[in-house]
């Protein structure tokens, strides 16, 4: 689900100090079963228990919403000046690029390895880290696949959506469309209303299964970026912290961008990388190899 933001423009920007800390789960390896792969790659998502710690979460999470805070780039817009996209979230990237406990965070090892292993490549790159941070009475999130918005030359791209704390329903954690990215619905269409009237109805007509569940602490899930996906609104009294990282196939190439969003993407998340080229740039580092 990503738009262009106009974040902190400086390249190099101050990194914040990491303290010590020594997660149990970080970088440890986290066992997959042949089923939850076969089941991630039918259903197009998978959700995983018990991926971090409540430790690990506590600490990185409070840097992550520092961050969130201090670059919202929505910070002063009325809801007037908001649209429906605007409403859903705050939404922050490139955060490994701000501080030091964000990179080690963004920069698990045991998420990239099962980002990995579920796409069956050999090793995965960042396409960016981002913040979605669904405030109290914020609105809900339409349906849409995020893989529209990308100019990647793979369909091996997922998302890894790391709550920062336990999800309810009331919260607004994702819902997904099981086995929809077998299906091309809603691929041209931007975020907004319109996708979720119209996602929505091609939904019911092809019988697509919605998965709406709740989130425990620790809980990651993991989705393909042709699978469609919403989140509700948060009638709670609490934000939905969550962060996320984007990896695509360590080889993926970049493609000749289909629509403006794919063209702000490329200028924003790869930028020296040339159209037919590995996407290497130094914004796109390989997290995992398992073959090194």
């Amino acid at each position: 689900m990503i738009t262009p933001l106009k974040l902190n423009p400086d390249p190099e920007p101050a990194m914040s100090t990491l303290t010590d800390f020594e997660s149990p789960t970080l970088d440890a390896p986290y066992t997959l079963s042949p089923d939850q792969i076969q089941q991630f790659r039918e259903d197009g998502f998978i959700k995983l228990k018990n991926v971090f710690d409540a430790d690990t979460l506590a600490h990185f999470g409070e840097e992550i919403t520092r961050l969130t805070l201090d670059l919202n780039p929505k910070k002063g817009l009325s809801d007037d000046e908001k649209s429906t996209y605007d409403r859903a979230f705050i939404q922050v990237g490139n955060l490994w690029r701000h501080s030091e406990t964000a990179r080690v965070f963004s920069f698990s090892k045991r998420i990239a390895r099962i980002a990995t292993e579920l796409l069956g490549v050999s090793g995965v790159r960042m396409y960016h880290d981002q913040a979605l941070y669904k405030e109290p009475a914020g609105g809900f999130t339409p349906w849409h696949v995020d893989q529209q918005y990308w100019p990647v030359g793979t369909p091996n791209t997922v998302t890894a959506w790391v709550p920062l704390q336990a999800v309810p329903l009331d919260m607004g954690p994702l819902c997904f469309g099981k086995g929809s990215h077998l299906k091309k619905i809603g691929r041209d269409l931007e975020i907004s209303d319109e996708s979720e009237a119209r996602i929505a109805a091609e939904i019911k007509e092809h019988k697509v299964v919605e998965v709406f569940e709740p989130y425990d602490l620790g809980e990651v899930s993991f989705h393909y970026g042709w699978n469609l996906h919403r989140a509700g609104g948060n009638t709670t009294d609490t934000a939905r912290k969550v962060h996320t990282v984007i990896y695509i196939d360590k080889d993926a190439t970049l493609a000749e961008p289909r629509n403006q969003n794919q063209k702000n993407d490329w200028q924003m998340w790869s930028p020296s990388t040339k159209v037919g080229e590995v996407m290497a740039d130094e914004l796109n580092p390989v997290l995992y190899d398992a073959e090194g």
